[in-house]
């Protein structure tokens, strides 16, 4: 398929500009690229996965996700040691879920143009789009992951899932859950009981091993540092699926509130619902869907972030089976030929995903356009503040402690100690960013005035340079 391949080169193209593009910017942040970037350089360096938590404790960041797939990054690292290097080696890795897509719409449809419209779906995807320009992080790479996989099952390629199944469970805790479902359709759909049970067994035990011993030995807390954000529902995980199972009725209310509906149809209206004419490879989506629905996080129920990788894989493979159960109804007369017409056809599903982008897409320039997107088009934009960020990265050395703030982070955490303003514990080098005065993770500009202050004052720091509200200080030498 030449033209695919032409719309992954341009895709690949225009995602990797836009990625670096607002990490030249300064907008991505310690949160999360600079922790990614921390345990990759860890990891090269001789201390695998090695991070400094929000506290200014060192751990192994598989007390927070059990992601070791960063593992693989570090001989890149030695290649190319930036933080770059991370974001454009995932827009390849994403952009490789348009093969699977296009190839099991060939399989499942029997259409060539159908067939290359499910490719264009998959690059074309709203959720898929914005999870390649925030930040980047590894479950990103269950995307593609998880097509390949159930394009292996499908195809009987036991080898090739062999290979990709385990390294789609390496990219995060509940990946395993997927995989296990991914089993649930090979047994039912595909009647391949041997691969199914593996998956089911496989992935299921994977994930219960990463929840309840990979986290709790190397969690600074002994547990999950997520647990927080399901507070409505108990205080452990045991307690929040107590409550799920004994009292559903506690947890569909926190899923039909606030934003979560909206969520709901910004998934899956850009498909034209089609995953729900084939529930059984769509159903996939559901345990991941649940976590997100159930948080207290508005992020994990936004299609703005990276919380969305594991539900677009299943929903993309759902559309292509929508579409080939939609072509096999018995539909009244002119709605049996639109559907029998692949030209057609494919112009409504390719239409309806650009234009889901159109409204809630992250491209630029779409809000160029009447009524189009301008969500965080300012984030693509190198500023003078930006410059001033610049030049205060490049006072810091690169072999000391440092505290940063957030969106100065990610060009800050290549090295051992990196601590998160405002804990300073040790740091030879506090960067803190007056214009965006992140706290954590969070913005708080009260207390980060305050704090600042207390550090000018502070006769152990010496300010060593201020451009446009950056400050650096640096600890005096006694």
């Amino acid at each position: 398929m030449p033209v695919l391949a032409t719309a992954i080169l341009v895709f690949v193209l225009v995602f990797c500009w836009l990625a670096l593009q607002r990490h030249a910017a300064f907008w991505t942040g310690r949160f999360d690229l600079g922790n990614m970037v921390q345990a990759v350089w860890a990891t090269a360096h001789g201390h695998p996965l090695e991070v400094t938590s929000t506290s200014g404790v060192q751990f192994i960041r598989l007390g927070a996700h059990v992601d070791p797939i960063l593992a693989v990054f570090a001989p890149l690292w030695w290649v190319w040691p930036a933080p770059q290097m991370l974001l454009v080696v995932q827009v390849v890795v994403v952009a490789t879920g348009a093969v699977p897509a296009a190839l099991l719409g060939r399989r499942w449809i029997g259409d060539e143009t159908l067939a290359l419209a499910c490719g264009i779906v998959y690059l074309m995807y709203p959720a898929i789009q914005w999870s390649l320009v925030t930040e980047f992080h590894p479950v990103t790479l269950a995307t593609p992951l998880l097509l390949w996989c159930i394009w292996a099952v499908d195809t009987d390629r036991t080898w090739v899932l062999m290979v990709l199944a385990p390294l789609a469970a390496l990219t995060k805790e509940q990946v395993g859950v997927a995989l296990a479902m991914i089993g649930v359709w090979a047994l039912v759909r595909r009647s391949r009981r041997r691969v199914g049970a593996a998956l089911i067994g496989g992935g299921l035990s994977w994930s219960l091993v990463c929840f309840l011993f990979i986290i709790p030995h190397f969690s600074p807390v002994g547990e999950s540092p997520f647990v927080g954000r399901y507070a409505e529902l108990g205080e452990s995980q045991g307690a929040v699926l107590k409550t799920v199972v004994t009292r559903p009725w506690e947890a569909l209310a926190i899923m039909v509130d606030g934003g979560r509906p909206g969520y709901l149809a910004a998934m899956l209206l850009p498909l034209l619902l089609l995953p729900l004419l084939a529930p059984i490879v769509a159903l996939g989506a559901l345990p991941e869907l649940g976590l997100n629905l159930l948080a207290q996080y508005w992020p994990q129920y936004s299609v703005q972030y990276q919380y969305t990788a594991v539900t677009s894989a299943f929903l993309i493979a759902g559309t292509i089976g929508g579409i080939a159960r939609l072509r096999r109804m018995r539909l009244p007369g002119p709605a049996a030929s639109f559907v029998a017409n692949p030209v057609r056809l494919s112009a409504i599903i390719v239409g309806a995903v650009v234009a889901g982008g159109y409204v809630q897409g992250p491209l630029p320039f779409w809000g160029a356009l009447p009524g189009g997107s301008t969500i965080r088009t300012h984030e693509y934009t190198v500023t003078r503040h930006a410059h001033a960020q610049a030049g205060a990265v490049a006072v810091v050395p690169g072999d000391v402690a440092v505290s940063t703030s957030n969106l100065l982070g990610s060009r800050l955490s290549a090295r051992r100690h990196v601590y998160t303003w405002p804990v300073i514990r040790d740091a030879a080098w506090v960067v803190v960013d007056t214009k965006r005065p992140f706290i954590g993770d969070r913005i708080s500009e009260a207390e980060h005035r305050w704090r600042v202050a207390a550090l000018e004052r502070d006769r152990r720091f010496q300010v060593r340079y201020s451009v446009d509200g950056v400050l650096v200080f640096e600890r005096v030498r006694r």
